[in-house]
């Protein structure tokens, strides 16, 4: 891949995500690299994009992933598009190993 589907920032990390709602469960597919060249971290959520149901669900998802409490997780960007960029906060080298995991790296 050319490009992670991470930043790493002073804070934890910056992740950017392409999610799929009304899936039939709830799954991490890691990491695909798109037609621009970018990569994102491929979910599919079981909640109905209605009235943040699904950008709850993603982040109760990777949170668990990411063995993190929700709270350390928040919505920056795509509140109402399918790709959307996370901000999880911790320890920038705690979360790489378990992004890189989660990438199946």
């Amino acid at each position: 891949m050319s490009a992670p589907f991470y930043t790493l920032v002073p804070e934890g990390a910056r992740i950017t995500l392409r999610v799929t709602p009304n899936a039939r469960a709830d799954a991490i597919e890691g990491a695909e690299e798109r037609a621009d060249g970018s990569c994102a971290l491929k979910l599919r959520v079981s909640a109905p994009p209605d009235k943040g149901a699904a950008n709850a669900a993603v982040i109760a998802l990777l949170a668990k992933a990411l063995n993190r409490p929700k709270s350390a997780l928040s919505l920056l960007g795509g509140q109402t598009a399918r790709t959307k960029v996370i901000l999880a906060t911790g320890r920038p080298e705690d979360l790489a190993s378990a992004l890189d995991r989660l990438a199946g790296r």
